[in-house]
Formats: structure tokens, C-alpha cells, sequence
């Protein structure tokens, strides 16, 4: 209930090398992608790893008939999409990478709701252009570094909701 899959065409020749590196920045750049959630004293604790863990699954599609391709993209992300999250362990997003044809792919990307929303994948989209067109290039990606993370903004909004902020959104 809480994954959040999406998926896109690619069409053209993709380097699976600058692509993978790209999801490894995306994750140094942004601690949610780095973060599991664990218990102490029954308390929830995130921790946040200092190293990105990727797990990128390319799936060569080719050796299927053209009419079948289709149907196995379908069926292999529905089945990613059911797949449960352990918030545990990390990382808490999935990535796959369909090869249909020598140019033409789909990719599947799949993130637990607890390490993004709606509005992060637009955020995540414009970065991974920016970063994917400057290693195709072999060239530094020319993103400046992130001034505040998740985790920061969560705390200025668990200090923000006290007192009539926190009744005002409770009485709603």
C-alpha cells in the first residue's frame, strides 16, 4: 500500500553505466534514499547510511518475441510494486531497467512512501536528467549541494507543530 512505482520509456541509446551512476549520486545527494527505520525502547530511529546502496536490476528482454516484451514489463513491475519494503533494511527504493530493443528500454523505479511523496519525483526527475546528461558527457554534474535534507526539515516541522499549530491541525 505504500510503494510508489513508477515507470517510463527510454527510447534511443542509453548508457546503463551513466544511468547507474546516476542513481548512486541521486542517493548521496538526498539521506531519505539512504535512510531505514528501526526501533529503540519503542521509539522509531532513522539511520541514515554514509554510502549509497544501489541495487540496479537490469532485465534483457530481447530473447522474447516483440508481442510478449510488453506483457513481461508488466508483469515484472506489477510484481516489484507488491513486493513489501523491509524499512529496516535499505535501500527503500527499487530500481529496474527493461531492455526491449537496442534502443528501447523501460525503466521501473519503485520508493517506499515513508522516503518520498508526489512531489519528490518531479524534484528526483529534474536531477536525474541533470546528472545523467552530465556523465554521458563525462563531465562533473553541475548540481549545487543540497542546503537542508529531509531529515532537517522534518525537525523544524515536528518544532513548528506545538501549541495552536498542532491543536489547529488535530481539531481539523
Amino acid at each position: 500500500a505504500y510503494s510508489m512505482p513508477r515507470s517510463i520509456r527510454l527510447k534511443g541509446v542509453l548508457r546503463k553505466d551513466a544511468l547507474e551512476k546516476t542513481y548512486v549520486e541521486l542517493a548521496r545527494r538526498h539521506e531519505t534514499l539512504r535512510t531505514t527505520f528501526h526501533s529503540t525502547d519503542g521509539n522509531p530511529v532513522l539511520r541514515i547510511a554514509a554510502e549509497p546502496d544501489i541495487v540496479f536490476d537490469a532485465v534483457d528482454l530481447r530473447h522474447l518475441p516483440e508481442v510478449e516484451r510488453e506483457a513481461e514489463v508488466k508483469r515484472l513491475s506489477q510484481e516489484d510494486a507488491r513486493k513489501p519494503f523491509d524499512l529496516t533494511q535499505g535501500p527503500l527504493f527499487r530500481i529496474q531497467l527493461f531492455q526491449l530493443e537496442d534502443e528501447a528500454h523501460v525503466l521501473h523505479f519503485n520508493m517506499h512512501h515513508i522516503i518520498s511523496d508526489g512531489w519528490s519525483f518531479g524534484v528526483m526527475a529534474w536531477e536525474i536528467t541533470a546528472l545523467y546528461s552530465a556523465f554521458i558527457n563525462d563531465k562533473p554534474a553541475d548540481l549545487p549541494e543540497l542546503p537542508v535534507q529531509y531529515a532537517d526539515y522534518a525537525v523544524w516541522q515536528r518544532q513548528w507543530l506545538q501549541g495552536e499549530a498542532l491543536e489547529t491541525q488535530l481539531n481539523y
